[in-house]
C-alpha cells in the first residue's frame, strides 16, 4: 500500500489499549503549505477511511492554501491492524481511544492547536475532542451535525413525519400523500422510509415525488429495490477495504452511539431500515454528554446543515447552535447530508473562512456557498438517482 500511504502519509505508534500492552501503526496524512492554523478534517462512518475516499477533496484543499491532517481511524483501513499483521480487537475501538488518536496525531505532527473539521459520525468526535482536548481546539466545524442518541432521534423522527407523513410545508404535501397511499397499499413502511430518505437526500424532492408515483403504478421496481438497500451494507456488511471497513467499530455505532435503538412502530422512523434486529450489540451508554459540554465550548462552532439532509436533520443543527455560545449557523439550500462527501467546495470554503477568522460572515454568505458548483462522491450518485427516476418515469 506505499502507493496510497504516499509522500504526504505519516506513522504514529500508538498503544491498542491505554496502558496496555501492545502497540500498532496509526497513519495519518498531511498535505497543503504550512504556515497558517492546521486543519484536522473527520470524516463520518463509523468504518469510513480517510487516505483513499478523500484525495481529490485533498488536493482541491492544497489549492485553496489549506494545510490539512486526516486520520486513518483505528480498526480501518491503514490503521485496522497491529505491527503483527492482526486485526486490532474490537474492545479497542472506542470513541475515547480515537478522540485521543486525534490529539496523538497533533501531538506527532507538531500542531499545538487546529480548526477541527467533522463530518456526520466525525462531528461526535470532533465535540469528543473538544471535551477531551479543549486546549487543542482553535475552532471548529460541524458538518451534518450528531448531538445525542436519544436526542437527536426524537427530533429526527418528529421532523420526517411533519415533513413526510403530515405534509407539514407546501414543499413536501404530495410527497406526504404519496407516503401514505404507498404505506396504505402495502409497500412495506420500513422500506418507504429508508427510500424517502436516500431519494429526498441525494436526488431531491421533484425526483422523489416521481418516484413514489412510478413506484405506485408498478413501475421503476428495480431502482426502488436498489434505494431500499443503498447505504445499509454500511451498518450490516463488512465493506471495502480502504474505503468503508464497519467490523470492527461496529460496537462504536451500536454500543456507544445507539444505531440499534428501536423502532417505535410508527411511519418514517429511520430505525426501521435497520435490520439485523437483534444481532447487534446493545446500546449501553454515550461516551460524552455533548448537550451539557457545548455551552463550554469558548471557540468558534460553525454549523454547515444542508436543507435536504433527512439523517441529521436541520432542528438537530440549530439545537447545536444555540447551546455553542459562539454558535453559526450556515444553512445549504439544495445540499443533503455532508457537505465533505456532497459539496467539497462549500466545506472548503468553510474551513478556510474559520482558519482566517470570518466565520461571523459565513451565515450572510450561504446561499453563495450553497450555488457554487457540486464537487463529492455524493453528487453524482444523484445525479444518478435523478436520471434513473426520469428514466423510469418516461417508460
Amino acid at each position: 500500500m506505499e502507493w496510497l500511504i504516499g509522500r504526504d502519509g505519516h506513522v504514529v505508534d500508538r498503544p491498542v489499549q491505554p496502558g496496555g500492552h501492545g502497540s500498532f501503526p496509526l497513519h495519518y496524512v498531511r498535505t497543503g503549505p504550512r504556515g497558517r492554523l492546521p486543519v484536522l478534517v473527520v470524516p463520518g462512518g463509523p468504518g469510513l477511511a480517510s487516505f483513499l475516499p478523500y484525495r481529490g477533496f485533498r488536493r482541491a484543499a492544497v489549492r485553496r492554501g489549506l494545510d490539512v491532517l486526516m486520520v486513518e481511524h483505528r480498526g480501518v483501513g491503514l490503521s485496522r491492524r497491529d505491527h503483527g499483521g492482526r486485526d486490532l480487537p474490537v474492545e479497542a475501538v472506542t470513541v475515547a481511544n480515537v478522540v485521543d488518536d486525534l490529539a496523538a496525531v497533533l501531538d506527532h505532527a507538531g500542531v499545538a492547536q487546529a480548526v477541527v473539521y467533522g463530518s456526520s459520525y466525525g462531528t461526535y468526535l470532533a465535540q469528543g475532542f473538544g471535551v477531551r482536548h479543549p486546549a487543542r481546539v482553535a475552532a471548529m466545524v460541524l458538518d451534518s451535525p450528531i448531538l445525542g442518541v436519544e436526542g437527536d432521534l426524537a427530533l429526527n423522527r418528529a421532523f420526517r413525519r411533519r415533513a413526510f407523513w403530515d405534509g407539514g410545508t407546501p414543499a413536501t404535501r404530495r410527497v406526504a400523500e404519496a407516503v401514505r397511499n404507498l404505506i396504505r397499499a402495502g409497500v412495506p413502511a420500513a422500506e418507504v422510509g429508508h427510500v424517502v430518505q436516500v431519494a429526498h437526500e441525494f436526488a431531491g424532492p421533484e425526483a422523489l415525488l416521481r418516484l413514489l408515483q412510478a413506484r405506485a403504478r408498478g413501475r421503476a421496481g428495480r431502482l426502488w429495490r436498489g434505494l431500499a438497500r443503498l447505504g445499509v451494507e454500511e451498518v450490516e456488511g463488512t465493506g471495502v477495504p480502504y474505503l468503508m471497513e464497519p467490523d470492527l467499530v461496529r460496537d462504536i455505532a451500536f454500543r456507544e452511539l445507539g444505531f440499534g435503538l428501536p423502532a417505535d412502530g410508527l411511519p418514517l422512523d429511520p430505525q426501521a431500515s435497520l435490520t439485523g434486529g437483534g444481532s447487534w450489540p446493545a446500546f449501553k451508554a454515550e461516551p460524552f454528554d455533548l448537550a451539557s459540554a457545548l455551552p463550554g465550548f469558548d471557540w468558534p462552532v460553525v454549523v454547515l446543515s444542508g436543507e435536504r439532509d433527512l439523517r441529521t436533520p436541520r432542528p438537530v443543527a440549530q439545537r447545536i447552535v444555540d447551546l455553542a455560545p459562539h454558535g453559526v449557523l450556515v444553512p445549504l439550500a439544495d445540499t443533503g447530508h455532508s457537505a465533505l462527501d456532497a459539496h467539497q467546495r462549500a466545506a472548503i470554503l468553510v474551513a478556510g473562512a474559520t482558519v482566517a477568522g470570518t466565520t461571523d460572515r459565513l451565515p450572510g454568505l450561504a446561499p453563495r456557498i450553497a450555488s457554487l458548483p457540486r464537487r463529492g462522491a455524493s453528487r453524482w450518485l444523484g445525479v444518478g438517482i435523478a436520471a434513473a427516476v426520469r428514466a423510469a418515469t418516461l417508460r
